[in-house]
Order: structure tokens, then C-alpha cells, then sequence
């Protein structure tokens, strides 16, 4: 872990945090609230919140959550804000349709994973690190202070929002409590007394609808920050686990750096600029040299922030070694229980690959199967009607899937 280094001069410390920043509102407010900072020794009060819609994190998400770090290292304390209680009325940003709510049950079950991943990146020493939940001032607010919050902002500017306009503007149905979203994500800046908020490019309405509420309560407006999608691994759409175009912030060293290898050549400045600290004369020397050993880079230098333990020798080696038609030795293994087998003693490929957690249905398996995306053993596997015999589960060594380049289990019947 670097040091922190409260106190780098002014200029220095824009430097290193406007880096891949899209929007900066303002920069000469956080000029001075960095300057007041230095002559107070008072750190920066930098919040992020999220509502914890879905337990796993990726490379995506990491992109903010560096930046956040950054502010960790220059002595200012970063606040994870944990939108439980939000997550419970659904943010419909970006979308064209009302994002449905989830229980304050899901949304906790679903923060402790994401606190878990988000310490892979942050640091966690209480002078730098605050963990907080907006149900501790949202679940207080009555009727009367409700109605207070909506007094101090109008119709018309919450519907200036980009989705609010274009559904508005196709008569497609906006409900009352998606209009209160942004007031109530603003509140949170409020209630914290937030010096800085960061969000995606997709947050920056929401962010500045805070911006304006500590104004209107007589606090200091927080200077808004917000950083671009990483787009996914397919090159046209933000990284996103639900389009399978994402890396993992969890996964293991070998599948972080064989995805990265399979960043689109368009993208790998991009890469470069938000996942690495390499400053941009060698970022600009790899783009413009061979794309295979930009990759090579690109992956090393990521693993040694996000996976400090790792070996990038080791995950180099694995992805050669793969990239030739090779199988690892150290393959995950997953049991298979007899009572899967039906009464002629066999289980079909496709059940077989969703409890090798490949895909998560059997429709699923077999439409993978049919796109020649499953090896058995090493072989393509095409008959997504087929079925594995049990001697075939018991035998030495156990049946061996690959989904894709790099996604392999072992499974065997004890």
C-alpha cells in the first residue's frame, strides 16, 4: 500500500485527480477547498454512493473507486456510501423504464459483498475511510420534511434529466417516486456535509441536484466529479455483467489478465488511462507500438494494484499456455451428487454445465453448446442434447469444461 501524502501542493494533487475525469464542476472550487485543506490540515469529506442493486463489482466499477483511492492517498478520508434505503425506491438513470426496487433485506445482503470488494482497492484505516448508510437519516424523515425537500427544487429542473425528458417525451409512464429519486440521492450530500461527490458520467444530473440542496441548506456546494463507463470487452457497450462483457474485480489473477488480453486495440488507451497510473508520454508509445505487448502491459500493471499477492509471471504463463490448447493443472473442482442422475445412471451436458457454475440455466447451457462455446476435455462439445454416463464423472482426472478461453472446472462423482 503507498504512503498517504497529505501534503503534496495544490497543483500537484489536480494533477493526479482530474486523470480520465469527464465532468468538473468546478475546478476552481476544488482548487480551494484542496487549498483550504493544506492550510487547515482539515481533510476533504469525498462521497460515493451506491445503491447495491447487484452483490459483484468489475473492472467498471473500479474505475471510480481508483479515483477514490487517489483521494485516499492524498490524506483526504473517502465516504462508501451504502444506498440501502434508496436502492429500495429504484434509480431509473439511464434507463428506459422504472429499475425495480429491491427489500432493505436484499440491498444489505448485497452491500456486505460490495464493501468485501470495494476494500480490495480502498484503503481502510479509519482516518481515511468512512462506511455509511443513508437509511440512518432517510428512515428519520417524515411526511412534513418530505414535502419540505421537494419545496426546494421544481418540476421542470427534474425533469430537464436526460431519461426523464426522452420517457416524457415518448409518453412513456414516469411514477412520482422516480421524481423524488434525485432529491433524495442529493440529500445524502446534505446529511453528509459532502466537500466532494464522484459518480459515473450517468450520475451527474443526480450529482449536481446535491450540489444545489447544500446550497439551498446553507452549506458550502460540493464540487461534482464524474468519471466514463468503461466500455466491456465486446467494444460497443459499457462494461456490464449482464452482456458477459466484464472482468471481475475478485476473479482470479489468471482470468483478470486473460480478459484484459482481449481488450479491443480502439480501447486500450482508454484502459490505460482509467485502470493505470502510467503517465501518458508510455501510455502513447504502447498504443502506437505492437498491440500484443500493449496488452501484456496493460494486464501486468493492473494485477499489481488489484491483485498485490499475484504472481503476473505465473498468470502470463497460464494464459501462453491456454492461448495454445493447453489445460491448467490447478482446475476448481465441483462434485457432482449421484442424485443428479437419472434412472439409466446419466446426467445431460447441459445440467453439467450449469452446476459448473458456466452458465446459469440449462436453456442457457445449451444455447452456449450450440455456439461452440463449450470444450469437453479439451474437445468442442456441439450436441447441447447430449448426456454424460457416470463412469464418465468417476473416471481419473473427472470431465474437464471449458466455457470460452480461459473458464475451466473439473467435475467428478465420488
Amino acid at each position: 500500500m503507498t504512503e498517504i501524502r497529505p501534503n503534496l501542493p495544490v497543483d500537484e494533487q489536480l494533477s493526479i485527480l482530474k486523470r480520465g475525469v469527464v465532468d468538473l464542476v468546478s475546478e476552481e472550487d476544488l482548487r480551494q477547498k484542496l487549498s483550504r485543506s493544506l492550510e487547515t490540515g482539515q481533510p476533504l469529506r469525498v462521497k460515493l454512493g451506491a445503491d447495491p442493486t447487484r452483490p459483484d463489482l468489475h473492472l467498471g466499477h473500479a474505475v471510480i473507486l481508483r479515483k477514490m483511492r487517489q483521494f485516499q492517498d492524498l490524506g483526504h478520508k473517502v465516504i462508501m456510501l451504502i444506498g440501502d434505503f434508496t436502492a429500495t425506491i429504484g434509480d431509473p438513470t439511464g434507463k428506459s423504464k422504472t429499475r425495480p426496487p429491491l427489500t432493505i433485506e436484499e440491498a444489505r445482503a448485497n452491500a456486505q459483498s460490495y464493501l468485501e470488494q470495494c476494500r480490495l482497492i480502498l484503503r481502510s484505516e479509519p482516518e481515511v475511510l468512512e462506511i455509511r448508510s443513508n437509511g440512518e437519516w432517510l428512515e428519520q424523515l417524515g411526511y412534513k420534511d418530505i414535502i419540505g425537500l421537494t419545496a426546494k427544487y421544481t418540476v421542470a429542473r427534474i425533469l430537464e434529466r436526460d431519461d426523464f425528458s426522452k420517457r416524457l417525451s415518448a409518453g412513456t409512464p414516469i411514477s412520482m417516486h422516480e421524481l423524488l429519486y434525485p432529491l433524495t440521492q442529493g440529500y445524502d450530500s446534505v446529511a453528509l456535509e459532502a466537500d466532494v461527490e464522484l459518480g459515473g458520467t450517468d450520475q451527474l444530473f443526480n450529482n449536481l441536484v446535491g450540489r444545489a440542496l447544500q446550497r439551498d441548506y446553507g452549506q458550502e456546494p460540493q464540487v461534482v466529479m464524474t468519471l466514463p463507463l468503461l466500455v466491456g470487452l465486446d467494444g460497443t457497450e459499457k462494461m456490464s455483467k449482464s452482456l458477459d462483457n466484464y472482468i471481475g474485480i475478485s476473479d482470479e489473477p489468471h482470468a483478470i489478465f486473460a480478459g484484459l488480453m482481449k481488450v479491443p486495440d480502439p480501447l486500450l488507451a482508454n484502459y490505460f488511462t482509467l485502470l493505470t497510473d502510467l503517465p501518458q508520454e508510455r501510455i502513447d508509445e504502447l498504443v502506437a507500438g505492437h498491440p500484443v505487448e500493449a496488452h501484456r502491459v496493460l494486464a501486468r500493471e493492473v494485477l499489481v494494484w488489484l491483485a498485490p499477492g499475484a504472481d503476473p509471471d505465473a498468470a502470463e504463463e497460464r494464459f501462453r499456455s491456454v492461448a495454445k490448447g493447453g489445460i491448467p493443472d490447478d482446475l476448481p473442482e465441483v462434485v457432482v451428487d449421484a442424485a443428479e442422475l437419472n434412472d439409466e445412471g446419466r446426467v445431460s451436458m447441459a445440467r453439467l454445465v450449469v452446476l459448473a457454475g458456466l452458465e446459469p440455466s440449462n436453456g442457457a447451457a445449451r444455447k452456449l453448446i450450440q455456439n461452440r462455446g463449450l470444450k469437453v476435455s479439451g474437445e468442442a462439445y456441439t450436441d447441447a442434447q447430449g448426456w454424460v454416463e457416470r463412469e464418465q464423472l468417476c473416471m481419473e482426472g473427472g470431465l474437464i469444461l471449458q466455457k470460452g478461453k480461459d473458464k475451466f472446472k473439473r467435475l467428478k462423482m465420488e
